[in-house]
């Protein structure tokens, strides 16, 4: 359950980063909005999102993968037509912010684990005469 609370909050600080960056993707300033639409973003994505890839499979292999970030804008763009206060104008808003989503999500889950623990690195010491590679050592912290 708390992996599943972590990336929640994840996708969820991912949609708010993207809405303040973006022009055409906004939220409407209610953090219910926020939360709801970072949870069915989630779920589309759990459900829906692979039976797409695999339908679109033929043209994910002709466009050598950019095909997929077709499928990810579409997601977004069903996620602001089911959640009333997020709107997401259009497919390029979606194509562009499905894009950011997912950089800014790649970014912050470099910060957990997948039991939710958070890493955080304390202390780099170089290895002995100064040579890579670096000696990294970390705490975990539940949160």
């Amino acid at each position: 359950m708390k992996a599943f609370l972590t990336r929640w909050l994840v996708t969820t600080l991912a949609v708010f980063i993207t809405a303040k960056i973006m022009p055409g993707i906004s939220y409407g300033d209610s953090l219910g909005t926020l939360l709801a639409a970072s949870l069915l973003l989630g779920i589309v994505n759990a459900l829906v999102r692979p039976v797409l890839l695999l339908f679109s499979l033929p043209l994910i292999l002709v466009t050598m993968g950019f095909f997929i970030l077709v499928v990810n804008a579409l997601m977004l763009e069903l996620v602001g037509k089911l959640i009333h206060g997020f709107e997401v104008d259009g497919f390029w808003a979606a194509f562009f912010g499905s894009i950011l989503i997912g950089i800014v999500s790649w970014m912050l889950n470099g910060f957990f684990r997948k039991d939710g623990k958070m890493r955080i690195v304390t202390n780099v010491t170089p290895a002995p005469g100064g040579q890579e590679p670096k000696q990294v050592s970390g705490r975990v912290i539940d949160i």
